[in-house]
């Protein structure tokens, strides 16, 4: 299990679900205007969302697969920005900053710099203890920091995020995905009481939309 999707054993018929049982922002609504249409046309080039990504990554490309299927340049675009959703860029360490600072040393001395290190690192029980023994974290230090490395391996989730859906009982992207999205959104709300966090309120269509995306991490 890697920190982000393997794209390459991802259909484009699962991408294409992925889009329609997403609640899209307004901006991408049009994803859907014929998107069964525009996917058969995608499949006779792309087989994989590793395809799919390889052939969207520059307009040079999306120019080349506009011509070949016909499809406008501006759903080219559009697509890519929402695929690329899928895959969330690692997190520094260092926007950990609530962290105790000899945790965030130990992991340091270690090269474990950013989220998907540190998932990659601490990925099975024999290399936390491993990493315990090379170090003088505790096994509850390492296990903290190694859920709030998984938590944002879902999409939206930030460092602050994932802390608040730690608090929350939620400790991995299952529990998020199991997640009744009115409950996590009471206790997330009651979580940032005062703004804690962020100033602001916890909209629950935003909890449902992250408990959906946390149902694709694996």
């Amino acid at each position: 299990m890697s920190y982000q999707a393997d794209a390459g054993t991802i259909m484009l018929d699962a991408v294409m679900i992925r889009i329609c049982e997403t609640d899209l922002v307004p901006s991408r609504a049009s994803l859907l205007d014929d998107i069964q249409g525009k996917f058969s046309k995608l499949k006779e080039i792309c087989r994989s969302l590793a395809d799919l990504r390889d052939a969207l990554k520059n307009e040079k490309s999306r120019m080349q697969i506009s011509g070949k299927t016909g499809i406008h340049m501006d759903y080219l675009i559009l697509l890519r920005r929402e695929i690329e959703g899928y895959f969330p860029k690692p997190a520094p360490l260092r926007s950990f900053d609530w962290l105790p600072a000899e945790t965030v040393s130990a992991l340091e001395k270690q090269g474990l710099k950013n989220t998907a290190s540190i998932f990659d690192a601490f990925g099975s029980e024999a290399k936390k203890t491993e990493f315990m023994n090379m170090s003088d974290l505790d096994r509850d230090s390492v296990e903290s920091v190694f859920r709030l490395a998984d938590l944002t391996r879902i999409q939206w989730v930030s460092p602050v995020v994932a802390r608040m859906l730690a608090e929350a009982g939620c400790p991995d992207p299952k529990a998020v995905a199991d997640a009744d999205p009115e409950t996590l959104c009471a206790d997330l709300s009651q979580i940032n009481a005062g703004g804690r966090f962020f100033n602001g309120t916890i909209g629950l269509r935003d909890i449902k939309r992250l408990v959906q995306a946390a149902s694709y991490v694996h």
